[in-house]
């Protein structure tokens, strides 16, 4: 007995059963073998489709039939909480700083690089990534401020808080102070969503990103979300921090991620006390940042020496770069304008950054562009 093939699988397909796609159907007399190609590989999923499968069958007088079915584990379409990738209207560059480990003080230098780019008369924006612990806010003094709804062609949109030339956007601005921010990766990709596309960033020559320590789901739902222009990563120079900077330089440089890695800075370089302003003790080790990059083949960006005014500055609200003429602005500012020539460099050399697209198969990312 002949079966309409074409017609079963356009029926099948019709069912949406849950992450099958239906493409083949084999008939062999008495027996019919149905090829499936399924996104979700649980044995609890493939039981569901089954079951399901032998329903549709039964209901259409096929039950005579003996029905083998093979399924084919294949990477979903499309994932739930996903963010989409789209470019920012306005935007010229958008850099991610990172860092593998935390406590290596990547905040404070993401906010001192914004200040030291409106300085120098760019348009900045600074988006704190960091979902779990936003410090942001604090860094600007901008801590007990709230983004307000601003109608923008018939949409509401978020108007980014500003200090100091910087627009700001963090989830710090949307919780308590005391508050835990307790939530799994879709939740925090939404929040992301909305502070990056449902907000209304204007015109800027550079956006960064401060994103969280290590190399996890934040940064994959960034990658995916907005064509980064390059990465900055921040290190001390112990060796506990540099182990984790190379994973980070890695996650940026895989072949199908592939974004430049415009430098590499090293934080806490060196101690430098206020009484003693010549003297330097390097309490995390020497050249640790500056040989990494070397053997990574990146660009070394800077150092930026250990000085209690530069915590003090973070924690009173006015990052050290707003100082004038001091051994830290003028280091920051050079620091600065390193970042801006390796991305004119980048510019010039390489084709414009892309989104990529991640999409996730038991336990196990594949990325591609």
């Amino acid at each position: 007995m002949k079966i309409n093939k074409i017609e079963i699988l356009k029926e099948l397909n019709e069912l949406n059963i849950n992450d099958c796609d239906f493409i083949n159907i084999v008939n062999f007399s008495d027996e019919i073998i149905l090829d499936v190609n399924i996104s979700n590989p649980t044995l609890q999923a493939k039981k569901k489709a089954e079951i399901k499968i032998n329903n549709f069958f039964n209901s259409e007088s096929l039950s005579s039939f003996k029905l083998k079915i093979n399924f084919k584990n294949v990477v979903a379409k499309k994932q739930k909480n996903q963010i989409i990738a789209k470019k920012i209207s306005g935007i010229k560059n958008i850099i991610a700083i990172a860092s593998g480990k935390g406590g290596v003080g990547k905040s404070t230098v993401t906010s001192n690089l914004a200040v030291s780019l409106a300085k120098m008369g760019f348009t900045v924006g600074l988006l704190d990534a960091d979902i779990y612990g936003p410090s942001i806010p604090i860094m600007f003094d901008v801590a007990e401020e709230r983004p307000k709804s601003i109608m923008i062609e018939g949409k509401s949109k978020m108007e980014p808080v500003e200090n100091y030339g910087v627009k700001i956007l963090s989830i710090g601005f949307f919780t308590k102070s005391d508050q835990a921010v307790i939530w799994r990766g879709p939740m925090a990709s939404k929040a992301l969503n909305q502070m990056i596309f449902d907000a209304n960033w204007g015109e800027l020559d550079f956006l960064l990103i401060d994103l969280p320590p290590g190399t996890g789901d934040i940064h994959l739902s960034i990658l995916q979300a907005l064509p980064i222009t390059g990465s900055v990563i921040v290190s001390t120079p112990q060796n506990v921090a540099l182990a984790d900077a190379k994973k980070g330089v890695a996650m940026f440089k895989q072949d199908l991620i592939n974004i430049p890695v415009l430098g590499i800075i090293e934080n806490m370089s060196y101690f430098t006390p206020k009484e003693l302003p010549e003297n330097k003790y390097y309490i995390f080790g020497k050249d640790g940042a500056k040989n990494l990059a070397d053997d990574l083949e990146v660009p070394f960006i800077g150092c930026i020496p250990l000085i209690q005014s530069v915590r003090e500055a973070g924690d009173f609200g006015r990052p050290v770069a707003m100082q004038e003429e001091t051994i830290i602005s003028e280091e920051l500012k050079k620091i600065t304008q390193k970042i801006v020539s390796e991305v004119i460099k980048r510019n010039k050399d390489l084709p414009v950054s892309e989104a990529i697209k991640i999409t996730t198969m038991a336990g196990c990312s594949a990325v591609n562009k």
